[in-house]
């Protein structure tokens, strides 16, 4: 009998409420999430969900109202700011809406930062080669405000992967590219899914994306319910909401 995967992520009763006003609107409502190292998931849902809260959450970037969330067996609300900011460097890739480069550095320098914080020997080199599998080699010393939108999210792509992550979390990392760049991007996300065992989150409306993912999961009224996967190769629409 083939031994079931570790569980990478783990969590329980996760609540969370936004206040709008003198209004408390509760986003997540008990969520309970298993994941298993080395697999890929897809988080679809209606926009205003909760999926980028949900990642949030996941990468102890925001701390739940309720529930617990452990990470390779280490509950994150143990760990203190500078023990999640560890934590972030040295074994989770994020991929946001939006980009957060900084406007000062080249693309190169950019997709250096996790492993020049982290003191890494080679930053630069490895921070090259991975531009290079996102295609931007010849784009590598351009500074943001001369790069595309898509050439942006390339970048920001490379450098949460550029340390080799334990856990991928992308929030619509092909949603600014065109065909050809997404399925690039694809590729290079299932490659190291396949070479080095990461465990890829994604938030998707990208059909053909979740269609290569594990498992799909879709988040509606604060909870999260397993889905068949999405069997439709070439396909680009919308996931249904």
């Amino acid at each position: 009998m083939q031994a079931t995967p570790p569980a990478l992520i783990e969590a329980d009763g996760l609540c969370l409420s936004y206040a709008i006003g003198a209004r408390a609107v509760p986003v997540l409502r008990g969520v309970d999430l298993r994941i298993a190292a080395g697999s890929s998931v897809a988080i679809a849902g209606p926009s205003g969900s909760g999926k980028s809260s949900l990642l949030l959450l996941l990468a102890g970037l925001e701390r739940p109202a309720a529930g617990r969330i452990r990470f390779a067996g280490t509950d994150l609300a143990t760990l203190d700011a500078d023990g999640l900011a560890d934590l972030r460097r040295d074994r989770i890739g994020i991929v946001f809406q939006s980009f957060h480069l900084l406007p000062s550095l080249s693309a190169l320098d950019n997709a250096a930062l996790p492993l020049q914080m982290a003191g890494a020997a080679g930053a630069r080199e490895a921070a090259a080669a991975m531009l290079a599998r996102v295609g931007l080699q010849d784009r590598r010393h351009h500074r943001p405000s001369q790069l595309s939108g898509g050439e942006q999210q390339r970048v920001a792509i490379a450098r949460a992967l550029v340390h080799r992550p334990q856990l991928l979390l992308a929030d619509e990392p092909t949603g600014n590219l065109d065909d050809h760049t997404a399925q690039a991007v694809r590729d290079l996300l299932f490659g190291l899914n396949q070479e080095l065992g990461t465990t890829l989150i994604l938030v998707t409306h990208d059909l053909e994306f979740a269609a290569r993912c594990d498992r799909v999961l879709r988040l509606h009224d604060g909870q999260l319910h397993e889905t068949p996967p999405v069997r439709q190769p070439g396909a680009r629409d919308a996931l249904p909401a």
